[in-house]
């Protein structure tokens, strides 16, 4: 499957157009602890500084973000077109989001426990210290929500929750949005009432 349609299929329902628009803001600061864009045009104060304030907190450990930075790659790799989903600073986009949504914080934290108990069962070893081919075995068995084995049923609740994260950070990054070939707002060239309207109306080029 053509990665480039796939995951735009799932990725564009996800980016609002303010979204798009912030992203490209002249007056956006940079977080000088994650390097992300802190928009304060058309914000009030406190929603700037709840920003900050989550800048600065720490939600996932060292280990958590190692297997969120594998299994993004494994959903967007680097191709041809563009960078990876950590190339488009997609674990540091999931981490902002799950201390901003707080909802996102027990299924993540569950989800993340969970595959690491199957890999132990399955190969005495955590997600992230299996073989790739052991990780994509697992992510072969959760990534499919229409033939899920039984038992199996939280991992593919996780996976689907991680993809669509992975999804809307990777494409309403800088990288994402130059591989969706997302153009924006741009004038189009105007050369004029073409010929044959003004001779309808009884006008001619001079």
């Amino acid at each position: 499957m053509n990665r480039r349609k796939y995951l735009q299929f799932i990725g564009v329902g996800s980016i609002s157009a303010s979204v798009l628009w912030e992203s490209c803001s002249p007056d956006a600061e940079v977080s000088a602890e994650e390097g992300f864009e802190i928009i304060e045009a058309g914000r009030e104060g406190f929603e700037i500084e709840r920003d900050q304030r989550l800048f600065g907190e720490t939600f996932f450990d060292e280990h958590e973000m190692a297997t969120i930075t594998i299994l993004a790659n494994i959903i967007i790799p680097a191709d041809d077109n563009s960078g990876s989903a950590s190339d488009a600073g997609v674990p540091d986009f999931i981490e902002f989001i799950v201390k901003d949504m707080e909802d996102h914080q027990i299924p993540m934290r569950g989800g993340l426990r969970w595959l690491d108990v199957e890999c132990l069962t399955r190969f005495e070893k955590t997600f992230k210290d299996c073989s790739n081919a052991q990780q994509l075995e697992i992510v072969d068995a959760i990534a499919y929500p229409d033939r899920v084995p039984p038992g199996m049923e939280q991992g593919a609740a996780f996976f689907n929750r991680m993809r669509d994260l992975t999804a809307t950070g990777f494409y309403t990054s800088e990288i994402g949005i130059k591989d969706l070939d997302y153009m924006g707002n741009r004038p189009n060239p105007w050369n004029g009432v073409p010929a044959d309207v003004l001779e309808k109306h009884g006008f001619k080029n001079s």
